[in-house]
């Protein structure tokens, strides 16, 4: 067994055609696994093939809206065509609409439930017969610092990243059994699409770095060296755990 490999695994990985997801793709196929990427956009999923055509034997694309049950149906039903069993499946999606509690409506707050949380409970429940076939399958939940600490993020945002965070450990205890781990992953702001969006504004980025002991914004790739390593072997005991990748934001008290 290669305890710091993930040479031949099976993964599905959510979101995975730009910013955090794409960069656990990256990580996963110079690691050796085999990867699935489910996404709603075609052409960025077409255009991954592409760029990573070095490795067409080991990564596969289909475009998947999370929001919507029978693309989630099938997805599985694509994954178990090519694969007899899953070991990794990599939650990761996520939006979301910066606004005051009180000002959010009805169709926003449905919004951001269905897209943050829903297809996390119910992919991963879908994925359970293939991630059992495994015997020592991972399912990593893609959270937030959001979900640790207060944030200008939003009261729904947050909620539901922590909501991710309860759901990993509880899913923790019972899969266990099944020879099943799972775990969270808390990012703070990484340098992806949707942060540099925030980040544009200078002063905003001078508040944000003042509130990281590490004095930087971080890169796609901590987060997915992050989600590599508790997919090894070598992280076996590792479960229902959350890790924050966040540079000593969370831990940065006065």
């Amino acid at each position: 067994m290669q305890r710091w490999s993930l040479k031949n695994k099976n993964a599905l990985i959510t979101g995975g055609s730009k910013g955090i997801g794409l960069g656990i793709v990256k990580e996963f196929l110079e690691l050796g696994a085999n990867v699935i990427v489910a996404a709603r956009d075609e052409k960025e999923l077409e255009s991954m093939v592409t760029e990573f055509s070095s490795f067409k034997n080991q990564l596969h694309t289909q475009k998947t809206d999370v929001t919507k049950d029978n693309d989630l149906k099938n997805l599985i039903r694509f994954t178990s065509e090519k694969w007899d069993r899953l070991d990794i499946l990599v939650n990761n999606v996520g939006t979301n609409v910066r606004k005051r509690f009180t000002e959010f409506t009805e169709e926003e707050y449905n919004r951001i439930l269905s897209t943050n949380l829903k297809p996390f409970y119910e992919l991963s429940r879908l994925a359970f017969p293939l991630l059992k076939k495994s015997e020592q399958g991972n399912v990593i939940n893609i959270s937030s610092v959001a979900g640790l600490t207060h944030l200008r993020t939003g009261v729904l945002y947050g909620m539901t990243k922590a909501a991710i965070i309860q759901f990993t450990k509880n899913l923790a205890v019972e899969w266990a059994e099944y020879g099943i781990r799972v775990n969270a992953i808390a990012p703070w702001y990484i340098n992806t699409p949707l942060a540099k969006q925030v980040l544009e504004n200078a002063e905003y980025r001078k508040e944000v770095l003042s509130r990281t002991p590490m004095g930087k914004v971080g890169e796609p790739e901590d987060v997915a060296a992050a989600v590599a390593f508790l997919c090894m072997p070598a992280a076996a005991y590792i479960t229902g755990q959350c890790l924050a990748v966040d540079g000593g934001f969370t831990i940065y008290g006065f």
